[in-house]
């Protein structure tokens, strides 16, 4: 990942010296489960707690020549302690302590996440409340549509969002889980009672049953939630870009007063934070097929799945976590154009409420369906070929004369009417 683009929470979290950190709570925890069970010395255990720790440096000087980072690990940290540091790593294999520190690592990633998200949604939401009545033209196939509301633009998003945090919490008790047991799951060397002791002092859920490793779906949930809530940012995006564009104007990103749109042309006022959480949101759908493809493995394991692990985790979450800040920003800063929105409602002259004369003349005039849309359909056509007023040409039709009025066709061109359930449809969110 682009340094840009990394966050001080995720490299928190993700930083190689944070990473040894928590893989040694995961072995100290391990020596105290230990203790307690009789099998280290209580004064061992306070010397290795003391003295416990490792130098980064080292770990590379060790790995180096083994080849092996948990083993140089492993030797640094005994190395620290002295005599008592034989204790270290008793009765574990390395997939115990690395799966068991991810868990960890993933849960306060999903965490860090998961502020961010409600700290967008929040965003979201005070947009919804305050363009609640905007009429605005609603689009299908990128052509007019009916009216909507920009607030009920806004409150899709937050429906999205509500579901994304689901996804999330679901994903955090998912890998909340340690692995204690093991070289192929069997406890043989490390009976379940430290496996259960070091998950409480971990505050992880011991697996049921695992192998050498926890098993990949469980992570494969994680990045799937992610990668959901990255699509999820992505259609927001899209919206923001499109309505954004020249031929639209109705939104518009925050333009900084010394900001460029080109370096040729001055004029443009591009979307590039959308843009490049569009962008962001590809990286993670990558991710997210690699992740599900780590979940078959040869037999108790193999470590095809680490070397992908080790690179889609942290820039995984670096790029969620910058997506959901960047589009907060965008999102408390647009700029929304209300004149523009009012136009571009209008900008057929009318044809936008087709479907409602239509109706009428099917349900209260008994015209029949057929010639109700083709009356319709060839007066939409010859407003579109600017022969006239779309309301006019109805009118005027002699088809139409004796069915209906001018007052009551007049009152068929009215937004309110299809906005008239947006109150009803925001009580749904008790917003």
């Amino acid at each position: 990942m682009i340094d840009r683009y990394e966050t001080a929470e995720m490299n928190a979290i993700w930083g190689e010296e944070n990473r040894f950190a928590v893989m040694l709570r995961v072995e100290l925890a391990a020596c105290r489960a230990w203790s307690e069970k009789g099998e280290i010395p209580a004064e061992a255990l306070e010397d290795i707690l003391s003295r416990g720790g490792f130098s980064v440096p080292r770990i590379r000087e060790i790995e180096s020549a083994v080849h092996h980072d948990v083993i140089a690990f492993v030797s640094s940290v005994a190395e620290n302690v002295g005599e008592n540091g034989r204790y270290i790593h008793m009765g574990l294999t390395s997939s115990d302590v690395l799966d068991t520190a991810s868990s960890i690592m993933l849960r306060e990633s999903l965490m860090v996440v998961r502020r961010a998200l409600l700290d967008l949604d929040a965003a979201v939401v005070e947009k919804a409340r305050q363009y609640k009545h905007l009429p605005c033209i609603g689009r299908t196939h990128g052509i007019h549509a009916e009216p909507t509301t920009l607030g009920l633009k806004f409150l899709n998003w937050h429906a999205e969002l509500e579901r994304d945090l689901v996804r999330v919490d679901v994903a955090v008790s998912q890998i909340a889980c340690g692995k204690i047991s093991g070289a192929v799951g069997t406890y043989a060397l490390c009976p379940p009672e430290i496996e259960a002791r070091v998950c409480e002092l971990l505050d992880l859920t011991p697996a049921l049953v695992s192998n050498q490793i926890l098993q990949r779906d469980r992570h494969a949930g994680v990045m799937n939630a992610i990668t959901l809530l990255g699509c999820g940012l992505e259609r927001m995006a899209t919206e923001i870009r499109h309505l954004q564009r020249t031929e639209v104007g109705e939104l518009y990103e925050p333009f900084g007063s010394a900001q460029k749109g080109s370096s040729a042309m001055p004029h443009k006022r591009n979307p590039i934070k959308s843009e490049r959480i569009c962008g962001m949101a590809r990286l993670l759908r990558g991710y997210a097929v690699s992740s599900m493809e780590n979940i078959a493995l040869w037999h108790e394991r193999d470590i095809s799945h680490s070397s992908t692990e080790r690179v889609i985790w942290p820039d995984a979450f670096h790029a969620i976590h910058f997506m959901l800040t960047d589009m907060s920003g965008v999102v408390r800063e647009l700029v929304v154009d209300g004149e523009r929105i009012r136009r571009n409602l209008e900008l057929t002259g009318g044809l936008i409420y087709s479907q409602r004369v239509m109706l009428k003349l099917i349900d209260e005039l008994k015209v029949p369906r057929e010639m109700a849309y083709r009356i319709v359909q060839e007066n939409v056509m010859r407003t579109l070929q600017e022969e006239g007023k779309f309301s006019d040409l109805l009118s005027e039709d002699p088809r139409l004369r004796d069915v209906i009025d001018a007052t009551e066709l007049a009152s068929l061109f009215d937004v309110d009417f299809y906005t008239r359930y947006v109150d009803q449809i925001f009580e749904r969110f008790q917003l």
